[in-house]
């Protein structure tokens, strides 16, 4: 038993590290302790073999002039400074009270924090790199001030992050959230990047504060599974949000070697989770706006790494250089056409010009990706990587088209975009997916129904982030609120085994057709039979049905609903006109089995992401069937 454990481990020495040098990430994951997040002795060993001794410099110190001069003097580095002298008056905004903190986690109102806590950090980000531009000492009683405030808070979080009772808070545990990773972020360059423009207890109080609120409780949680940092096993933006900050973080304030072995080992092995939450196909079920925020952090990370370690490790491939290439295109597969997308989910319903295109940018240079046509940053990492890498960061002068195809199917999560051709193209996404996705709605069998460049009807996306909205009695992030059916008054459960199963496609160039089995999103045994078929007919003006079959073993009442953003008229129990700001689309509905009534309703969310009112047009059998079928097709006007 020794012998052949030292031979595996000598075997594993030599596997370790590709033929140039590079580690095998491969074999590094298959050395992972299954129980934790924290590298084994194994995968410890090759990363000695890449890793340098010294902490990472994520740019060069504020003394190498000759670099940060060339910047300065470039139009870029112009630009920055104007944004950073355009801020030197403002104080910071933090800490806020107690009172505040509490009052948000109680009631989830972000709008009484977040925007404090991002211009704070946003501030200082300008300061700290401006100082290094400028060099005249200007933004260094703002970088001591901002700080110092950062870190007289007792908490780095988004108070409705912390739990019931403020546990970090009062000081009772702690804990990394989106907010805590970027205020450790921000403080960490400026400790790195001053050098001694800081004085030595000010550097001494930013080493202890990263220490105690990001590096110590990471590495606690790896090694433990406690109940901070859940995210580290997720599927979820959070892990490789949270996971990039805290990386940059240790690798570039903590002196201690093993430390920065341990957050850099247990970071590659969480983001096995995180990457478990995209399709090998590429989709990402948290929607364009996550795949941004999430996929832009890991290719963050990516870069810190292969920069720290001089290309040796490549999270651009990971273990899967297929799967990483269809996640960095996701952008132009998911769109239904005209910069319109499904807002599944809690996702957006268009492809945004605003926020960081960081994801874009990077997915480009390793992936292939279509390149952008400006640049858009919103974190100093992201700007340091750009002035260190000026030719992957340079825009593309006309924007790259490229025709959508007929059709795109995501077969893993079952997600079909059947688009039309027509002059206003009339197009719907519809997807059967499970119910255990992030951000869930329980919303098997959803769809998004496009005419031209607007939503018509389907899907109403995401409630905004206050108390409640991730409540499972908010409608419109459960099945009520969305265009699936109701039977015998159940919703639709919650877990993957819940599920929509697509069990025939056909495409052609003038029609195609998804059948679905969603009949496993229901916990109803009675059920025999419930299938979906959506049919898009691309002739003429265009039309497109969407049929739900259903069989029991006994008599059940049945219902679904057209869900919209838009302006309706009920002409009759058949027939609904819903009318956009330039468009019209008819609905006829038809039922085999029972009759039909028309139950509209506003939906009870008053904040919605795609706006809002929102609405609930039920369609509902007036009598209890063993089997029947619902029929709506959609025609432009």
């Amino acid at each position: 038993m020794c012998c052949f454990t030292m031979m595996v481990v000598l075997n594993q020495d030599v596997l370790g590290q590709t033929s140039s040098g590079h580690l095998d990430i491969s074999t590094y994951l298959e050395l992972a302790d299954s129980d934790i997040i924290y590298p084994s002795s194994e995968q410890i060993e090759m990363l000695k073999k890449v890793m340098p001794k010294e902490a990472f410099q994520p740019a060069p110190k504020i003394s190498d002039r000759a670099y940060w001069d060339a910047i300065a003097n470039s139009e870029l580095g112009q630009d920055y400074l104007v944004k950073a002298n355009e801020l030197l008056d403002k104080k910071p905004e933090v800490p806020i009270t107690d009172s505040i903190y509490r009052l948000a986690n109680k009631d989830g109102n972000r709008g009484i924090y977040k925007p404090r806590y991002y211009r704070t950090m946003d501030h200082l980000e300008h300061f700290i790199l401006g100082e290094c531009l400028e060099n005249y000492g200007r933004f260094l009683p703002q970088i001591i001030s901002y700080s110092n405030a950062i870190m007289d808070m007792k908490s780095w979080l988004h108070p409705n992050h912390d739990d019931n009772d403020n546990g970090v808070l009062e000081g009772r545990r702690m804990t990394i959230d989106l907010g805590a990773r970027k205020f450790g972020s921000v403080l960490a360059l400026a400790e790195s990047l001053l050098e001694d423009k800081l004085s030595v207890d000010l550097k001494n109080r930013i080493n202890e504060n990263l220490q105690n609120r990001i590096i110590d409780t990471y590495l606690k949680s790896t090694q433990f599974l406690d109940e901070n940092n859940k995210w580290i096993k997720s599927t979820s933006n959070w892990n490789s949000v949270c996971t990039s900050g805290t990386v940059l973080t240790t690798i570039t304030s903590s002196e201690n070697y093993k430390e920065r072995l341990a957050t850099v080992g247990s970071a590659l092995n969480s983001m096995v989770f995180y990457l478990s939450g995209f399709g090998d196909d590429g989709y990402c079920s948290e929607g364009l706006g996550y795949w941004g925020y999430g996929f832009g952090h890991y290719l963050y990370l990516a870069q810190i790494l292969h920069d720290y370690t001089d290309g040796q490790i490549d999270l651009f491939a990971f273990n899967n250089a297929d799967k990483m290439k269809n996640v960095g295109n996701f952008p132009e597969g998911f769109e239904i056409q005209n910069k319109v997308c499904s807002p599944f989910s809690d996702g957006v319903s268009s492809i945004s010009s605003k926020g960081s295109n960081f994801a874009n940018v990077l997915s480009a240079k390793h992936y292939g990706a279509i390149p952008p046509t400006e640049i858009r940053m919103e974190e100093a990492a992201e700007q340091l990587i750009a002035w260190q890498n000026t030719d992957m960061f340079q825009v593309a002068e006309t924007a790259t088209t490229s025709e959508l195809p007929n059709h795109t199917f995501f077969n893993e999560f079952g997600m079909v975009i059947s688009r039309g051709k027509q002059e206003a193209p009339f197009s719907i996404a519809v997807k059967a997916g499970h119910n255990a996705e992030n951000h869930n709605h329980s919303d098997v069998g959803t769809y998004t129904l496009v005419l031209d460049d607007e939503i018509m009807t389907g899907d109403i996306g995401a409630p905004s982030y206050r108390a409640g909205s991730f409540s499972p009695d908010n409608k419109a992030r459960s099945s009520w609120g969305h265009p699936v059916p109701i039977i015998n008054n159940t919703l639709q459960f919650n877990g993957i085994e819940f599920n929509g199963i697509i069990i025939e496609t056909e495409f052609k160039e003038d029609k195609d057709k998804v059948i679905m089995n969603i009949m496993p999103a229901y916990e109803l045994p009675m059920l025999q039979t419930l299938t979906r078929t959506m049919v898009n007919d691309k002739s003429g003006l265009g039309s497109i049905t969407i049929e739900d079959q259903f069989i029991a073993t006994e008599p059940v009442s049945f219902g679904s609903a057209i869900m919209t953003l838009n302006t309706y008229e009920i002409i009759d129990d058949t027939t609904v006109i819903l009318t956009s700001k330039n468009h019209k689309v008819k609905a006829e509905i038809k039922s085999e089995g029972f009759e039909i009534s028309i139950n509209d309703v506003v939906v009870p969310v008053a904040h919605l992401r795609e706006g809002g009112p929102a609405y609930r047009i039920g369609i509902d059998a007036k009598t209890q069937v063993e089997e029947g079928k619902l029929t709506i097709t959609y025609t432009p006007l």
